[in-house]
């Protein structure tokens, strides 16, 4: 599909990726782009074509209520997302509950509700933002990653799932990028724009998959190796 015209809500808007890809999609000439937040005051934009909504992803009436709102959308977004809690046997198990809620669940309550959506207007796309975590895992990482796993099969499923009504579903794997999430790592980190582009490309070009680094690379490849070699 074109961006041009497009009508799309991003999630977990207010900042990191999720602001980056709002200034990538008028860039290329998106006419309105909802701007999901837990809190739309996080949302500051001079751009009228911008519009603040107040979403959480993990609370299924406040989801249906922007459903209701922006019935237009042919572009969704799934990018809100939380990390941090750590190994799955010694963690707190409600923060690990938390991850899985907004990490996993968040895509498919959004997807269920905005599916109809996007086949009332002609197909459209859906974009799930996952990780190279979705494939590697380490305890400092367990919960994380567990919750990327279950998001990408689902972004497989779905995929499955809606291409007889013309949706095309890209799942979008990265390793560490430069936002808050990670900003105490020393580490070599992908750009948002970076990340944002490459998205934003996969959606033009009806590109399923986007491996934006190479970690992602990497990763993608040891996939058919033995498991130690999916451990960080």
């Amino acid at each position: 599909m074109r961006i041009a015209g497009s009508t799309a809500l991003v999630t977990g808007a207010g900042r990191g990726l999720g602001a980056t890809l709002v200034e990538a999609l008028l860039a290329r000439g998106a006419a309105t782009v909802y701007a999901g937040a837990r809190d739309p005051r996080s949302v500051i934009h001079q751009d009228p074509r911008v519009v603040p909504l107040r979403l959480d992803v993990t609370d299924p009436a406040s989801v249906r209520d922007v459903a209701e709102r922006a019935g237009d959308v042919d572009l969704l977004i799934n990018n809100a997302g939380i990390a941090g809690n750590g190994s799955l046997l010694t963690g707190d198990p409600e923060r690990a509950r938390a991850e899985v809620e907004t990490n996993f669940w968040g895509p498919v309550t959004v997807l269920r509700a905005f599916a109809p959506v996007l086949a009332r207007n002609g197909g459209g796309a859906a974009v799930n933002v996952l990780s190279v975590l979705s494939w590697l895992t380490a305890p400092a990482t367990g919960s994380y990653s567990a919750s990327k796993a279950a998001a990408w099969s689902f972004t497989g499923s779905a995929r499955a799932e809606l291409r007889g009504q013309g949706t095309q579903v890209v799942g979008v794997h990265l390793g560490y990028m430069d936002t808050d999430m990670v900003a105490a790592l020393d580490v070599p980190k992908i750009a948002p724009a970076d990340v944002a582009r490459q998205a934003l490309d996969a959606i033009e070009d009806g590109t399923e998959e986007v491996l934006a680094d190479l970690p992602s690379e990497r990763a993608k490849v040891a996939l058919s190796g033995a498991p130690a070699g999916l451990e960080l």
